[in-house]
């Protein structure tokens, strides 16, 4: 009623601002609904131009990155040897640290990139400073924010306080900040390291992308975290390698191009073959989603089926080969047994002279509560990583001096 008397009194105004309530035909409305898809169709058109603009720009570029990341990941390698004579770090504590962080990864939703950085910068780290056994989960906790604060959404960045209720309140709160500080300063505040995921990336570039694959690819890799053999293998190397072990897995066929993605090493594929059947359980339950492509599962029963056709070909050999006599196999007997059959421990080689200078902050207080004399490493493993009492004081870590340290190990 009211828009008829403006109408009357002052005209018709066609004009945007102006809604008439007798748009009995929807003649506005279409209107809107043009502009709104003229909108969309500009957005859609635009953001083709950007990813054919940034497809054009990395293929260009392509040869350059890569060679630029392969001299960032020569620079940026830890030396195993160094690891090797660490006077409290043993090798079996690493498969649980690796648990406690995959978890804290995948607690914080970061991105795959933030757990390889992470343990590389916990391996440099081991590398060139002596790391008392209870101070292992703060160098890898504080090696786990470096990698995220450097990569990862800053709203996935994990604070001080989640890191402190992870670890069971072991450590105060400015243990993590000086622990932090500290590997900076020992790593030369150079952070950057091509991860394996980045060469993933890149291969399947050139290959073409299958999240299967990726999926099984960075299974595949993550499982080699664990295995100190895997520490010196360069992540190019790992991560082709581990892409074509997961397309024979998967049944995907092999690229033979001569293009970088092709080039992978046969002896890892083979050392990583030889480790698939032993995944950590927190790595199994991770990639058994459905994000994930049940990759694990994938993998259990790819395994399962090699295992039934070796075993099926053992029992075609047996039945075509004559019995042996009784003098020949207690002759074979004797022959395989001793060293082979005698179950024996690996030990670490006892080095007599290692050099001893400024200690991983903050310094390990006189009442240790790890007591050597009944130290069992099958059953206080967890303990170990997870103890949640005796805290140490934070006071020692303002006291600690970092001078005159070698940054690296003699060699032995």
């Amino acid at each position: 009623m009211a828009s008829t008397t403006a109408q009357a009194n002052y005209g018709y105004c066609d004009t945007f601002f102006v809604e008439s309530y007798e748009d009995t035909d929807g003649m506005f409305a279409r209107a809107a609904a043009e502009r709104e898809r003229t909108r969309a169709l500009a957005k859609a058109q635009q953001r083709h131009i950007a990813a054919d603009l940034s497809r054009q720009t990395s293929d260009a570029y392509l040869n350059d990155v890569l060679d630029h990341m392969e001299v960032m990941e020569g620079e940026t390698m830890p030396d195993i040897n160094s690891i090797e004579i660490q006077t409290e770090i043993q090798w079996f504590m690493r498969p649980y640290l690796l648990d406690f962080l995959l978890e804290a990864h995948h607690a914080f939703q970061l991105l795959p990139e933030t757990l390889f950085l992470a343990v590389n910068l916990l391996d440099r780290y081991c590398s060139k400073r002596v790391v008392y056994k209870r101070h292992y989960q703060l160098v890898g906790c504080a090696a786990l924010l470096i990698a995220a604060k450097y990569g990862d959404r800053k709203e996935r960045v994990p604070t001080i306080k989640e890191l402190k209720s992870m670890c069971c309140s072991l450590y105060d709160d400015d243990m993590f900040t000086q622990m932090e500080w500290h590997v900076l300063q020992t790593l030369n505040w150079i952070i950057g390291h091509p991860t394996v995921t980045g060469f993933l990336d890149v291969a399947l570039s050139q290959t073409g992308v299958d999240a299967e694959v990726q999926s099984m690819a960075t299974y595949i890799s993550e499982m080699a975290l664990y295995h100190k053999d895997f520490i010196p293998v360069l992540p190019s190397v790992m991560a082709r390698s581990s892409l074509a072990l997961a397309r024979y897995v998967l049944g995907r066929p092999q690229v033979h191009h001569p293009e970088w993605a092709a080039r992978y090493d046969s002896n890892v594929v083979m050392d990583l073959s030889n480790q698939l059947s032993r995944p950590s359980q927190a790595l199994f339950r991770k990639y058994s989603s459905a994000h994930l492509s049940n990759v694990a599962t994938t993998l259990e029963q790819f395994l399962q089926r090699q295992n039934l056709m070796q075993q099926q070909q053992q029992q075609q050999t047996a039945s075509q080969q004559p019995y042996p006599s009784p003098a020949q196999s207690a002759l074979d007997v004797q022959q395989v047994a001793g060293p082979i059959m005698t179950p024996q421990t690996p030990q670490k080689p006892v080095y007599n002279a290692v050099p001893i200078g400024v200690l991983t902050p903050p310094e390990t207080p006189e009442k240790d509560f790890y007591d050597n004399s009944n130290y069992n490493a099958n059953q206080n493993l967890m303990h170990r990583l997870h103890a949640c009492s005796n805290v140490p004081s934070a006071s020692a870590l303002q006291s600690y001096q970092y001078s005159s340290y070698p940054t690296s190990y003699p060699s032995q």
